[in-house]
Parts: C-alpha cells; sequence; structure tokens
C-alpha cells in the first residue's frame, strides 16, 4: 500500500484493522487531500504528523463519516466501506476525539458521555447507570470530574479528559485521537498514556494526532507523515528521529525550537498583583512583571492559572487582592474596564473565546478597538478598516487569501496571530497568553514565540500560560508555580528544571523564590 514498509525487521505484520488508499477530498478551491494512503494495525499506535492544513483531521473525518471522499478506498475489517455519518462509523467501532471539542455545554458529563446512547429502564433514561457508567470511564482516566457536573461549569483540560472519556465509553476497535493532550499538563497526559497502553494491549488500533512530537516516544509505534494534503512516508517510530518528521513535515529542518531572546529584562517592575483572592478557587496570589520579560505560569489541571489571569481581566469576579500597573492602582470589575486599562488576554479556548470564526479576517482583527476605525459620529471608515487590518496581516504575516476570508478556513496559527494582531491594535500594556500554542504546529509555534519575545523587548508585559514545561523553559524568564489556587514558588527558569517545577506544581514543597 503506497509503499509502506513492512514492521521493523521484515517480520508478518499485526492484523489490518483499517487500510485507506488513495483517499481524495476537494472542498472549493482547496485540495486537502491528494491520493493518500495509510493503515492501522490491531494493538498498534499509528501517529499521523504534518503541519496545520496538511490534511490530518481531514482524513480523520473521513474515516469517522464526517466527510465523504471524492475518490479512492478505506477498507475496515476486510469490507469496504463508507460511512455517511459518525453514528455509522461508531456503531461500526470507531471513535473520534476531535480537536475542536464536541460538547454540549448545558448537559451534563455523564449525559455529554452517553449523549444517544443512554442506559434505560423502560422508556426512562437509568439515571443511577448513567451516573455509574460515566464515573467507571472518568476513573479510567484517573479524574476527578462529577459526572452530574453541566459541562458549561468545566475547564477546557476538564473537557478533554470528559472527550477522552465520551470516547472510551464506546469500547471501540479503532479509536482516532485528535490533538488529546492539546489541554493537557505532563502529569495529566501520563495518565491517557496508561490508558492508551492498555487499550493496546487488548487489541485497539489507535490513531494519534499531535504537534507535541516529543511525547510520541513514549506510546507510537509507527508515524505517517503528510504535507499539503500529499502522503509523504510512513515508518517505524524507533527507526526515525523526531528532527526527520519535523523536516518533513515542514520540507526543511528547523535547528532550533525557540527564538534567540530579542529582549533584555529589566528590575524595573511595571505589573504587579497582590493578595488576589477569590474564594473556593485561588488565594493570595502575588507576582511581579518586569519589563521586558516573559512570566511563565506553570501547574497541573486546575490549580488557578487561568482562573487568576480571567480574574485579572474582569472576566470573572474577586473577593480581594490589589492590581498595579505602572505604579497605579487598577479598578477591574469587567473585561472593558482591564481593556481600558491596557490588559490584553488571549484565551485558551481561541475559537469560542477568541474569535467570531464565521466572520472575516478583518472583522476580527478590528473588534477590539472600533472607536479607532470609526468617525465621531460612529460609522466605519471602510478604508481606514481595510489599512489597518492589512497592516496586522502583514506585520504578522497572517495567511489568508483575502481581509474578507472567513476565520474557520484559517490554519490554527493564523486564527491565534489574528487575536494577537487584535489586541495589538488597542496597544496593550500587559498580554496574558494562554495555551497560545495549542492545536498548533511547529512552524507556526516559532512564529507566536518570535511575536511573544518582541513585544517584550517592546516593554509590553507578556505572561505565558502553558502546560507545556519545554514551553515554560524556552521561552520564558521567570516562571510562578501554581498548586491548588496559589504560588508555591517563583523560580528562575535558566537556573530551574521541569523536575523542580513538577516538585512545586504537585505541592511536595512550598518554599519561595
Amino acid at each position: 500500500m503506497g509503499g509502506m514498509p513492512l514492521a521493523a525487521g521484515g517480520r508478518e505484520p499485526a492484523r489490518l484493522l483499517l487500510a485507506l488508499e488513495g483517499v481524495t477530498k476537494e472542498f472549493p478551491g482547496v485540495k486537502a487531500l491528494q491520493g493518500v494512503s495509510f493503515d492501522l494495525r490491531a494493538g498498534e499506535v499509528h501517529a499521523v504528523c504534518g503541519e496545520n492544513g496538511a490534511g490530518k483531521s481531514t482524513l480523520m473525518k473521513i474515516i469517522s463519516g464526517v466527510y465523504q471522499r471524492d475518490a479512492g478506498e478505506i477498507v475496515y475489517k476486510g469490507e469496504t466501506v463508507r460511512f455517511t455519518s459518525t453514528l455509522q462509523s461508531e456503531a461500526a467501532g470507531i471513535a473520534i476525539i476531535h480537536q475542536e471539542l464536541n460538547l454540549i455545554p448545558h448537559l451534563s458529563v455523564a449525559e455529554n458521555i452517553y449523549l444517544a446512547r443512554e442506559p434505560r429502564r423502560g422508556f426512562l433514561v437509568d439515571r443511577r447507570k448513567l451516573y455509574a457508567d460515566s464515573k467507571r470511564c472518568l476513573d479510567r482516566l484517573g479524574v476527578d470530574i462529577d459526572p452530574n457536573a453541566l459541562v458549561r461549569t468545566l475547564s477546557v483540560a476538564q473537557c478533554q479528559m470528559v472527550e477522552i472519556a465520551k470516547a472510551l465509553s464506546l469500547d471501540a476497535s479503532v479509536l482516532i485521537m485528535d490533538e488529546p493532550t492539546s489541554s493537557l499538563t505532563e502529569q495529566e497526559a501520563q495518565l491517557l498514556f496508561r490508558v492508551i497502553r492498555d487499550l493496546k494491549s487488548q487489541g485497539t488500533g489507535i490513531v494519534y494526532i499531535s504537534h507535541r512530537l516529543d511525547e510520541m516516544a513514549e506510546i507510537v509505534d509507527r508515524v505517517t507523515v503528510l504535507r499539503d494534503g500529499r502522503y509523504i512516508s510512513t515508518d517505524d517510530f524507533n527507526a526515525i528521529t523526531v528532527d526527520d518528521i519535523v523536516s518533513r513535515m515542514v520540507g526543511r529542518s528547523l535547528e532550533e525550537k525557540f527564538p534567540a531572546p530579542t529582549r533584555q529584562p529589566t528590575k524595573d517592575v511595571i505589573f504587579s498583583v497582590s493578595g488576589l483572592t477569590r474564594r473556593g478557587v485561588f488565594s493570595d496570589i502575588g507576582f511581579e512583571i518586569r519589563r521586558g520579560e516573559i512570566l511563565g505560569f506553570a501547574g497541573l489541571m486546575g490549580a488557578g492559572r487561568t482562573e487568576v489571569a480571567r480574574a485579572i481581566f474582569g472576566a470573572d469576579p474577586f473577593d480581594a487582592g490589589t492590581i498595579t500597573l505602572d505604579g497605579n492602582r487598577l479598578m477591574i470589575t469587567d473585561p472593558r474596564s482591564a481593556i481600558d486599562a491596557g490588559i490584553a488576554y488571549l484565551s485558551e479556548d481561541r475559537k469560542a473565546q477568541g474569535l467570531a470564526v464565521k466572520m472575516p479576517v478583518d472583522a476580527n482583527l478590528m473588534m477590539a478597538n472600533m472607536e479607532a476605525i470609526a468617525n465621531p459620529f460612529g460609522v466605519i471608515d471602510r478604508e481606514l478598516h481595510r489599512q489597518s487590518s492589512q497592516h496586522y496581516v502583514d506585520l504578522l504575516s497572517i495567511k489568508t487569501p483575502t481581509l474578507s476570508q472567513p476565520v474557520r478556513l484559517l490554519s490554527g496559527g493564523n486564527q491565534q496571530k489574528i487575536i494577537i494582531g487584535k489586541w495589538l491594535f488597542r496597544k496593550p500594556k500587559i498580554m496574558f497568553f494562554d495555551e497560545p500554542t495549542r492545536g498548533i504546529d511547529v512552524g507556526a509555534k516559532f512564529a507566536i514565540y518570535q511575536i511573544m519575545d518582541e513585544l517584550a523587548a517592546r516593554g509590553i508585559g507578556v505572561v505565558l500560560i502553558s502546560s507545556e514545561l519545554p514551553e515554560i523553559l524556552g521561552l520564558s524568564d521567570r516562571v510562578a508555580v501554581f498548586h491548588e489556587g496559589r504560588i508555591t514558588a517563583t523560580l528562575t527558569t535558566r537556573q530551574t528544571s521541569q523536575e523542580e517545577i513538577m516538585l512545586y506544581a504537585s505541592g511536595r514543597s512550598r518554599h519561595g523564590e
């Protein structure tokens, strides 16, 4: 199939569960897939790698029945298939965990896990069994989430765990994981890897899509690389290096993961927080941001990093504490007052909280500062609107065919750049980046890192909230470590390590800087 090799050493491969040959898919003006071949064996993890727009998610959606292929063949368990819906593919034993969370906010966790498959007692839903079965799936992942909790009350990371539990509840023969660890900390990812190994031992075939290439060594057996909708290669994972994978993904080598810093941090404190408290969520939070530095926020899921950022931005209330910018105490009551003071927040869920995905590029770039492109009567100056939008497209190297392109059609990296441009148009003094590279490929990550470095070099205070410790260590100057709603340490990154950060993040030490 497409020149794919046998297993290492020429041994006979395990039983094929799934085989694709010459799959092609076109959208208006875009060839998403061009003659792609791929196969999956029982009891293996087969990674699919590629930059945003390479065709990975499109391929998975064709397998699961979300999209219909234009050409090619799919053979599942020895039979040619064409699923026309996810209900059909799930009934056949194929489950997919989508990169874009697919949960219903106003329903409970248990109702989401067993949506349209609820256990019944006669004509009624068996609530006791629904709760017990959902609890069993969540316990298998090692997470403490109440099955009765409404999904809208959960964090992004918790929602990711619910998506995974939902897939596990199907007892599928083929499990497709599209960026399953994108919002998980390293400790939470290890719990997931334990489950993956368990599924492998039971003969489940797993398709694994992730931009976190370093983590693949722990679980992946084979890796297939796609580029620009085309099949590039398939190899045993232990016969190839991460650098090889990256060079095949982007068509060039990437020598450095992080840009050489251009900023020069000073001791000049431009922003400080003291005694920030929200009962039951976080307590006595205090930190400083110095001119020219990037401050990292690290911690496990639920440690309070995002909650603190949202409170400072005015999106959530807080009970006590002081916030000072340029020596002036701020009175923040809502996002508008924070924005007016010069604070910007890039949400971890960019599509739900950072973008109007159905609207065009120019509208998204201008939406945070419409008054700047309007006349005194509130009428938009169309030419100024176009010029200002084009300025940020050029400044941030946003790849879009036109300014009128709907944002939902752009890659994750370009969507993130649009949010950055939106806030830059406000000329902020402090910017919080919450998981800024979640679901973004390695090439786009580097571009985002460069932008953050340049912002800090211009004197803008930058806070990086990230679950990826290599990202924290590679980009930030200092890191505030959170544990159960408190900052347990503030460390200088060049003098610390992942192990020390995890020590403080797990609450095993509470010594300060």
